[in-house]
């Protein structure tokens, strides 16, 4: 009798899903027509594998193959060489349609077609360096990136110019070839042309035949004001090429932004180290702060400790969301002079005894 398809598969019956799909892929491996051109028992095989994989690979069809595959005298004979029984089952063509391939008989053949579905182009990601402060007020960058692009010469068909993909003959332009076992026809993709439903008999010089080449753009990327490290701007459409009629991916632009030797940011605000000498930070007095928009004078309350932070508000790095700006945060680092003159100390001695 002719095999099951868990035995065109190499398979038992209650094989998990990864055993199949692990026993699939050795023997499509084995079989592939592109490793055993002109083997036609090979090709063949390949079809039946394929086939079988289709099935039992898919948990509904597979269900529907273990209850209706079995012999039981009443029916006809059904995919993988066994027995469908009709009793009691209605119309055939609603139930199994979609399951096993078009139903019909062998004089009707698949019905349908199974065209390669257009896919869109992978996303490319790549990287702009940019200064703190340009970061802070935003810039203009020339991205240099690497694409796969539709061929210049054939215009990403794929063919020599001036000719054109012609219908495949072996599937007349269907993607798929059907196989009839009773009164099924079971279909899978055409080994002719992979399921385009087209061939090229003169595959463009340039590009051999896959309507793609790799060539190097450069795009103007506009960058906001107040871009953090690692902040991600995505360009629509400039990525990889999209396949049979797929749109293009889009192009991911990082931003890496330089430390700088002034500020150290936390989230918006913009913290600085900002020296106070001990008599001000005792007594109270303006100092002045750095920031992005010029010096500021800050007042420093007496009696301010070291590290203690002072807010200056709407001095700090602008929002992506364009509603304003954080702060800037001056963090007091008291300076304790190394060396002092004879009044100096008599004046620290007094305060000493003071204190004390």
């Amino acid at each position: 009798m002719p095999e099951t398809l868990y035995e065109t598969l190499g398979v038992k019956k209650a094989a998990s899903p990864d055993e199949i799909k692990k026993a699939y892929r050795k023997l499509a491996r084995q079989y592939h027509p592109d490793t055993n051109q002109g083997d036609k028992s090979a090709e063949e095989r390949f079809k039946q594998v394929q086939t079988a994989y289709d099935v039992l690979s898919d948990p509904e069809k597979r269900k529907a193959y273990d209850r209706f595959g079995s012999t039981n005298g009443r029916g006809a004979p059904g995919p993988g060489g066994v027995n469908v029984d009709f009793g009691d089952l209605g119309d055939l063509g609603d139930i199994l349609g979609g399951i096993f391939g078009n139903f019909g008989g062998a004089a009707r053949g698949a019905r349908g077609r199974a065209r390669t579905q257009p896919v869109r182009g992978a996303d490319v990601e790549t990287e702009v360096r940019l200064s703190f402060e340009d970061s802070l007020r935003g810039a203009e960058a020339k991205v240099p990136v690497e694409l796969t692009v539709a061929c210049s010469q054939c215009g990403g068909t794929g063919a020599e110019p001036g000719t054109a993909p012609v219908i495949c003959p072996e599937c007349n332009g269907r993607g798929v070839i059907s196989e009839s076992q009773g009164l099924f026809a079971l279909s899978q993709p055409c080994p002719r042309c992979r399921g385009n439903g087209t061939v090229i008999e003169k595959p463009c010089a340039k590009c051999h035949g896959s309507g793609r080449e790799r060539r190097r753009r450069t795009f103007t990327v506009r960058i906001k004001p107040g871009v953090k490290d690692g902040t991600k701007i995505r360009l629509k459409g400039k990525g990889e090429a999209g396949q049979h009629g797929g749109p293009n991916g889009d192009l991911i632009v990082v931003t890496r932004v330089e430390a700088s030797g002034t500020y150290e940011r936390r989230g918006d605000d913009l913290i600085v180290q900002v020296p106070v000498s001990f008599p001000t930070a005792a007594l109270g007095g303006k100092v002045d702060v750095p920031t992005p928009e010029g010096t500021v004078s800050l007042k420093i309350p007496a009696g301010s400790e070291d590290g203690k932070l002072l807010r200056i508000k709407g001095r700090g790095a602008p929002r992506l969301s364009g509603s304003g700006k954080g702060d800037v945060l001056a963090r007091v680092r008291i300076q304790v002079p190394k060396r002092v003159n004879k009044k100096e100390r008599e004046l620290l001695e007094e305060l000493q005894k003071g204190v004390g």
